[in-house]
């Protein structure tokens, strides 16, 4: 058992214990005389970064606009497509083939030009739906003010309708549905 203080006064009332220190410690973490901070990465010991230049900053909006990402993703096509245009012409049995004369063997040459013929025209196509899909995202992103995978939903199905409207009404349909669960798979594979 515990021994019991003796009572320092004679008959009367005890005056209450102080607080315990992890009670008033209680008080300023959570308590009623808590005082919010502001975040500051410094004092936890991250690097400061000096404030921004207007210069930083119009470079910034600049490359963070959708004609940049547009642009951006249209030389990337270019150059994707380009060799994907090569690859698949250097596979190809047929590249450089004649049909007047299907047993005279294409020269070297021959083959250098359709295979050139083949990775521009790939280029052209991947650059031309690459600045679709990229511009058509940004500006759905820019309406809606949230970044998830519903855009790339949405402007899946928006460039695809648009290249397989081409066709007519029921291929703009199905590039639609078939563009957009693309782009789905891709962002879900990608986040």
């Amino acid at each position: 058992m515990a021994a019991v203080p003796p009572s320092s006064a004679p008959g009367g009332s005890e005056p209450p214990p102080p607080p315990l220190q992890y009670s008033l410690l209680l008080q300023h973490l959570v308590g009623e005389q808590r005082r919010p901070r502001a975040w500051d990465p410094a004092a936890l010991g991250g690097i400061p970064s000096p404030p921004k230049s207007e210069e930083q900053k119009m470079v910034e909006r600049a490359m963070e606009s959708c004609a940049f990402k547009a642009a951006l993703a249209c030389v990337g096509g270019f150059v994707l497509g380009g060799a994907f245009g090569v690859f698949t012409a250097g596979i190809d049995t047929n590249v450089g083939f004649d049909p007047k004369d299907p047993y005279r063997t294409p020269t070297a040459k021959e083959v250098l030009k359709d295979m050139g013929q083949r990775g521009i025209s790939y280029a052209k196509n991947f650059a031309i739906v690459g600045a679709m899909f990229s511009c058509t995202e940004c500006v759905v992103e820019s309406y809606r003010g949230k970044s998830d995978w519903k855009n790339s939903v949405i402007s899946g199905c928006i460039t695809g309708g648009a290249i397989g409207f081409r066709a007519g009404l029921k291929a703009g349909v199905i590039g639609c549905g078939g563009f957009a669960a693309f782009s789905a798979a891709i962002d879900y594979y990608l986040r």
